[in-house]
């Protein structure tokens, strides 16, 4: 090779391998194998290659910026996810504008709009609570517009995601409460219209089928997944027929609530009543008892949805033509669900 400006197309002839997988391995993916990872690195310092992940923004006349849009700036799981995004991207030059919907559509529809106007190059996104539609997807793709999922997604949009198991985790916490001696097992469950929270109420209905414990239509209890969400669940689950011996929230600040309501009520948490959540917020490890809930992976989400964005961008792919990536979830266990029996 002799030209001025090695590609990453050159460097795929000269090793006889994709360049895609060359692209990979220049961002330390996990699938790549670290003797490819050090063959690639090897030739692209032997030419100096330096990427150029702007070729394919410039010729659409967009700019580096990838536009990033989460419901919530202030939940510790999207400022992880924000982070992992950022050590990736920011390493091959590209910066981030970050919006949030406070889990509103028409203020997601803003952002949107915010984003376009600035001509940025990509647009990764949770979508809100409100959001049961794609129209407003659709014609930023039909624009030409790279668009990512990550967490909450829309299942319409065959676009390229990168999620947990959600449901592996419900029924990985379900299943831990079930082998702590709990039966009546009350699921706090989020917005059926959203992906993540249909996922952990199958989960919960898995684990709870499959253990040959009969789910009664009143042990699911749709809430808000905020403090007082959990609080409303806790008293209504009470006053159930037959009583309740623990809770499985489909967020942590739902079972912090009904960890709250019950400490009201003279409710010890894990002899009374065993607790746990979803997400593993900071707090859950100091408040009293420690909250038993799973672990998102966060950071490994930003940077495995940022490397997708780099693949499609520097081997000018469409995220359609990618696949969606699904991480195993981790159950934490604590104190909430450990009952001294």
């Amino acid at each position: 090779m002799s030209k001025s400006h090695i590609t990453i197309h050159d460097l795929a002839r000269e090793l006889n391998i994709s360049a895609s997988t060359v692209s990979r391995a220049l961002h330390d993916h996990p699938r790549i194998s670290k003797a490819t990872r050090d063959a690639v690195r090897k030739v692209a310092k032997r030419y100096n290659y330096q990427p150029n992940v702007m070729a394919t923004s410039l010729r659409q006349g967009r700019s580096k910026t990838v536009g990033v849009i989460v419901p919530r700036i202030n939940r510790n799981f999207f400022s992880n996810v924000i982070g992992g995004m950022e050590k990736i991207l920011a390493a091959s030059g590209y910066q981030l504008m970050i919006c949030q919907t406070h889990e509103k559509l028409e203020d997601e529809k803003a952002a949107l709009q915010t984003l376009v106007n600035a001509r940025v190059g990509a647009i990764i996104i949770s979508v809100s609570l409100e959001t049961t539609g794609d129209e407003h997807i659709r014609a930023l793709q039909d624009r030409g517009i790279k668009l990512f999922f990550f967490d909450r997604i829309i299942q319409s949009q065959g676009t390229e995601s990168v999620v947990i198991d959600d449901r592996l985790g419900a029924y990985m916490n379900t299943m831990h409460l079930i082998e702590e001696g709990y039966r009546k097992i009350i699921h706090v469950a989020g917005p059926e219209q959203i992906t993540i929270y249909r996922d952990r109420k199958r989960g919960y209905m898995d684990a709870m089928a499959g253990s040959g414990i009969e789910v009664l239509p009143e042990w699911i209890i749709e809430k808000p997944v905020v403090q007082a969400g959990g609080e409303e669940a806790f008293h209504q689950a009470v006053q159930l027929k037959g009583g309740v011996d623990a809770f499985f929230c489909a967020g942590d600040y739902a079972a912090l609530g009904v960890m709250q309501a019950a400490r009201e009520s003279g409710r010890k948490v894990p002899d009374d009543l065993g607790v746990t959540g979803f997400g593993n917020e900071p707090f859950t490890a100091f408040i009293q008892p420690s909250l038993t809930t799973v672990d998102q992976r966060g950071v490994e989400m930003g940077k495995r949805v940022a490397e997708k964005l780099i693949d499609c961008s520097e081997n000018d792919l469409q995220p359609s033509e990618c696949k969606k990536t699904v991480l195993k979830p981790e159950l934490i266990v604590r104190d909430s669900s450990k009952p001294n029996r």
